[in-house]
């Protein structure tokens, strides 16, 4: 028996919605026919949101955070210290950690974690970009700012590896994060605890 809807314009937006994150089949159904009753000039400018965003938005040369031009707002700041490097597995957690208002350094962007079990190998990740902005001298602190979970710490395994040899410091946030946590779920007080309790590796 049909459900009313068939195959047009409304079921095709009901099923992309349901690939993104967190979206279920009502879920996907209620944002739909919000877009549907919604003005039309409310429906186009998201889509041309989206599209925006897909076409506007790079990696940053220096740092791999999201950018509108070769460089993040961050990298391009005269006023960020760049000897201080924290490194952050996505750019969701550079927001949360940003948003603390305590880096007063730069970000690396790994993209990702050492996940052997989901294909991710350390090589998948930017690690050698980092070790090329090392190379450069201009770097005097590493902060690994990698999630405390299983991928997180081996993230954090291979970054020290990579910089053995350096003269860099490494450091890590301190456990206020809880383990198993994700970054970008921690509050602003966590987030501050733990980078003002960093340790040497």
């Amino acid at each position: 028996m049909s459900d009313g809807r068939g195959a047009g314009p409304l079921q095709r937006l009901i099923e992309e919605l349901k690939r993104l994150p967190g979206i279920g089949a009502r879920s996907a159904e209620r944002i739909a026919f919000h877009v549907l009753k919604s003005p039309r000039e409310e429906a186009i400018g998201l889509a041309q949101a989206i599209r925006d965003i897909k076409d506007n938005i790079r990696p940053c040369a220096r740092c791999f955070n999201l950018a509108e031009g070769e460089l993040c707002h961050i990298c391009a700041d005269p006023r960020r210290d760049a000897g201080l490097v924290v490194v952050v597995e996505q750019p969701k957690d550079l927001i949360s950690l940003e948003a603390t208002g305590l880096i007063t350094g730069v970000y690396h962007v790994l993209m990702g974690a050492v996940s052997p079990l989901d294909g991710v190998r350390p090589q998948d990740l930017t690690i050698a970009a980092l070790r090329d902005r090392v190379a450069k001298g201009d770097v005097r602190e590493i902060v690994l700012a990698t999630n405390p979970n299983l991928e997180g710490d081996a993230t954090a395994l291979h970054l020290m590896e990579a910089l053995e040899g350096t003269a860099v410091k490494v450091t890590r946030l301190a456990r206020g994060l809880a383990p198993g946590a994700q970054i970008e779920y921690a509050n602003r007080h966590m987030l501050e605890e733990a980078f003002r309790g960093r340790h040497a590796l």
